[in-house]
């Protein structure tokens, strides 16, 4: 597998870029949006349209690289939306991390094209009291076409010394969650790409999706929930795949193992035995992966604010 990366995107993937010659004359927000596509949503063109009326800085739609529909009708329909196809395998870490790379607004808001978007998702004076408060992410209520409303307030904690994320209805405004629902939620673009964005060698979405939360909590960043506008998916609510694998092993390295000392976060040599009853891994490949998340940790020992161990004592504090 691949050392951990070091720096925002990192890594190139191959893609075409298609579209978004012309500046948007509607931007009401320093706010630009992502739509992450599965290629299947019948309210493509409305979405594209509510979206477009919104107001955004600019919108970049990442696309499927299958997609069987002609690309020429919604350039010429959205003559300022950017499409984006990429030609290899990606994870939604990132499409998201390309289409970060596409813009230069403020914050970045990350939608998918399983839930409901109306010309109101989001209006130009609830993102300038978002901006106002410059926080890393935010994450908007979210549902069940419009009815059942979904857990977004996730907690870390600690059980017979096993690391958990629990969760509860409890919702209110600027309460802090440790990661965004689906990846769904306003990103500060500055401080995404500061915090290195997501890393592609974490293949789970899952864990991919946590590790980055993770970093910004250790790092010093917040993730707060918003009260301010809700997202509601078109019908299922998304399952999320928390299995124990090598992505799991991974974000133990980066994560959760590191101790933070004095002024410093460090993965202490005597870890190694920890880390040794925890691996999926031949003892060989454990050796690899604990030597490379060591050397990550030391190359950005001084970007710890604190480790595991104080996040979750101190949660209830950050609320």
């Amino acid at each position: 597998m691949n050392s951990i990366p070091l720096i925002f995107n990192e890594r190139e993937i191959n893609r075409t870029v298609l579209g978004g010659k012309r500046n948007s004359t509607q931007a009401k927000m320093d706010v630009s949006v992502i739509l992450l596509n599965s290629g299947g949503s019948v309210l493509r063109i409305q979405n594209l349209e509510n979206l477009q009326n919104c107001g955004f800085e600019k919108i970049i739609s990442m696309e499927p690289n299958n997609a069987n529909y002609n690309f020429e009708d919604f350039i010429n329909k959205f003559p300022t939306a950017k499409f984006i196809v990429p030609q290899e395998e990606v994870s939604d870490g990132d499409l998201i991390n390309i289409g970060m790379a596409e813009t230069d607004s403020k914050y970045v808001l990350v939608l998918r094209d399983t839930v409901q978007v109306s010309s109101f998702i989001l209006t130009s004076n609830n993102a300038q009291k978002l901006i106002d408060k410059d926080c890393f992410c935010y994450v908007p209520r979210m549902s069940i076409d419009d009815n059942k409303s979904l857990s977004t307030n996730f907690m870390p904690s600690v059980h017979k010394g096993v690391f958990k994320v629990d969760s509860t209805s409890l919702i209110t405004d600027m309460l802090s969650t440790l990661y965004p629902l689906d990846f769904i939620g306003m990103y500060n673009r500055q401080k995404f790409i500061q915090l290195g964005g997501f890393d592609y060698t974490i293949k789970s979405p899952y864990w991919q999706n946590l590790d980055l939360a993770f970093r910004a909590w250790l790092w010093g960043e917040e993730i707060k929930i918003t009260t301010g506008f809700q997202i509601s998916y078109l019908s299922d609510a998304p399952v999320e795949d928390t299995t124990s694998n090598l992505s799991q092993f991974r974000f133990y390295l980066k994560n959760l193992a590191p101790v933070f000392k004095l002024d410093h976060g460090e993965i202490p040599s005597t870890a190694i035995l920890r880390t040794l009853r925890r691996s999926p891994c031949g003892f060989i490949e454990t050796l690899k992966q604990f030597d490379d998340a060591k050397e990550w940790v030391l190359k950005n020992q001084y970007r710890f604010k604190t480790d595991a161990a104080g996040l979750i004592s101190n949660w209830g504090n950050s609320k």
